[in-house]
């Protein structure tokens, strides 16, 4: 393959994960109803405000171009957002709302 090939290459696979942070980042915001609710753990919080900070920050573990850490933070802090309002019982579907939508046609 020529030069050309691998800079449209390089070009879409930066263009994929800067895709995939951005839609993270705007899922970690979309969650910020679950943020006031007070039967979510301080540290779920502050994990998810720490993830946007990291995403937006200059400094990273992996340079820039690179975004597979900003990726893993943000949905770590989104897994865990949403891990403490299902154990808080807020905010979501439940269980039998989602079991009786899946077999809705």
């Amino acid at each position: 393959m020529d030069t050309t090939a691998w800079l449209i290459i390089g070009a879409v696979l930066v263009l994929l994960t800067v895709g995939i942070a951005a839609v993270l980042l705007v899922r970690v915001f979309r969650a910020r109803k679950l943020l006031v609710d007070a039967g979510i753990p301080l540290q779920n919080k502050a994990l998810v405000w720490a993830a946007i900070i990291y995403t937006v920050s200059p400094v990273d573990l992996l340079p820039d171009p690179v975004y597979l850490d900003d990726i893993g933070f943000l949905m770590l802090a989104l897994r865990s957002l949403h891990a403490a309002a299902r154990a808080a019982g807020v905010g979501g579907r439940t269980e039998q709302q989602s079991e009786s939508t899946r077999l809705v046609p």
